[in-house]
């Protein structure tokens, strides 16, 4: 059951769909990952024309799908690695309910181990759902977080955690990091590990250049101000098979012409707008969504020196990405314990920073499993500040602590891959980023490192901006937009809501 305080965002008004207009509009939009998938898949349904453009062989960006062969000849599925499907993230699963409406691909996770250094575990197993039941049994069984360490924390000061509304709550701590306000509140160390790795290495940054604001926001979503918990699914095959490929088949069947390993170079206004593609060809349009990584907007707003404004393309310059990060993934002979749980995050534990067992999720590598009497496992290490020759070791050395069973399991293939793509999310960084309008009418913008003043995060802000991306342009042609759904955009904790309020009217 959805949180019955999730928060519903109404559609623009207008036409019902574009043959009520003279002309059929057309949009190009720039980039087919989530957010240029919802866009596209916004337009479309409401008879707009659209071309998709995509720079790689594959939808679905940094959560696409592909496949790659061994050294043994054997075909394998390949991606980015694990990816959680939230419960709360209600406009990236409207999105997929346009090719399974019972969401069939996703298969729940029950639950989320963390693993500090010491071998404590911390699980979410059995915890309510509801705010503040949840924060209240996690610290009463966690081994980590003690009631102690709850008596002791600074009400005043992490009264924010509790309090959140979006924008409000980057005025009040975007100018911090996440590692100090978290040592400022009192925060137990031993617990920290918590906090960061499910909060803030989803960001792929160290603490202390993560914003506090986001680092709060995430509490809030994820934890203190919706009922959906920690609660997720995830796909039962690799993502082309499960997601993209059936949603690129939705989009044609609506209309969308998709152009896969194709770049775009600039965008120019004039009598609507002209798209610059591949080495000579322009495509005309009346609305342009770019929904594309930090680097190719930047590429593509520098190549285009008539668009927006000078402030807006100041804001564009300074977009930041986040440490890189690695996916090591391994094909081994020998199989994991069957009690290994398919995604644990590790504390304290460099470089490693979670583990997981892909048999236990994902068809194509049960598959590969049952063939072949062995397991397939990827870790990752984010915020990577040098992928030098002994990281490999490292890692390794890493799972068989955590694993003994696989010491002594060769590796018969494996797979890494380096990327630094991600946005970054910095003390300060808020104010400047560019949202999803533009100076320019028929410009939008879409992606996770976009600004929407909505609780989202991750993928559910790429979904929501592409969703938002489309309606803007919607709304120009004079037609009905989506309607759009968040947790609560407010706390839900009455007492440190107040108590947050007090501290903010003082602090202005």
């Amino acid at each position: 059951m959805s949180d019955p305080r999730a928060q519903i965002h109404p559609a623009p008004p207008g036409a019902v769909d574009a043959s009520a207009l003279p002309e059929q509009p057309r949009v190009v939009v720039v980039g087919a990952g989530i957010a240029g998938l919802a866009a596209a898949t916004g337009l479309a349904e409401r008879g707009v024309a659209v071309e998709l453009i995509e720079r790689q062989p594959y939808l679905g960006g940094r959560v696409g799908g592909w496949t790659e062969r061994l050294s043994d000849g054997a075909e394998v599925a390949m991606n980015r690695g694990f990816h959680a499907f939230f419960r709360q993230y209600y406009n990236l699963r409207n999105l997929l309910r346009r090719i399974d409406p019972a969401l069939a691909m996703l298969t729940p996770v029950e639950d989320y181990p963390l693993i500090d250094a010491q071998g404590r575990t911390d699980t979410f197993r059995g915890v309510p759902l509801t705010p503040p039941f949840n924060a209240m049994v996690f610290a009463l069984r966690s081994p980590t977080f003690r009631l102690r360490d709850l008596v002791r924390l600074d009400a005043r000061a992490a009264a924010p955690l509790a309090a959140v509304s979006i924008p409000d709550i980057y005025d009040r701590l975007d100018h911090r990091d996440a590692d100090s306000f978290l040592r400022d509140i009192n925060f137990p160390p031993a617990a920290r590990h918590l906090a960061f790795e499910v909060f803030s290495r989803s960001f792929f940054a160290e603490p202390r250049d993560l914003s506090a604001a986001e680092l709060a926001t995430m509490f809030h979503i994820y934890f203190l101000g919706s009922r959906e918990g920690l609660t997720f699914d995830v796909t039962n095959a690799n993502f082309d098979v499960a997601l993209w490929n059936p949603l690129g088949a939705y989009l044609e069947s609506l209309g969308v012409r998709v152009h896969t390993e194709t770049s775009v170079n600039y965008v120019r206004a004039g009598r609507g707008w002209s798209v610059g593609i591949g080495d000579s060809t322009e495509l005309r349009a009346d609305g342009v969504v770019l929904a594309v990584d930090i680097a190719g907007l930047q590429r593509i707003v520098e190549n285009s020196p008539g668009v927006g404004d000078d402030d807006w393309r100041k804001s564009v310059a300074k977009l930041g990405t986040a440490p890189p990060f690695i996916v090591h993934r391994l094909w081994l002979d020998k199989r994991v314990d069957p009690d290994r749980a398919p995604f644990v995050g590790t504390g304290g534990r460099p470089p490693l920073d979670n583990v997981s067992v892909l048999e236990r999720y994902e068809r194509e590598a049960a598959d590969w499993s049952r063939a072949n009497g062995g397991s397939v496992v990827e870790l990752h290490s984010y915020a990577v500040k040098a992928a030098d020759e002994t990281l490999r070791e490292r890692l390794l050395n890493r799972l068989y602590e955590l694993y003994p069973e696989t010491r002594g399991a060769q590796v018969l293939a494996e797979k890494v891959l380096c990327h630094n793509d991600c946005p970054r999310f910095a003390p300060g960084d808020f104010a400047d980023r560019p949202g999803v309008g533009t100076p320019d009418d028929g410009l939008v913008l879409a992606g996770d490192g976009i600004r929407i003043d909505l609780p989202v995060a991750l993928m559910e802000r790429a979904a929501t901006t592409g969703w938002s991306a489309a309606n803007r342009l919607l709304e120009g042609f004079g037609i009905r937009g989506h309607t759009l759904k968040t947790v609560p955009n407010r706390g839900r904790m009455a007492l440190l809501s107040r108590v947050a309020a007090r501290e903010g009217r003082s602090t202005r």
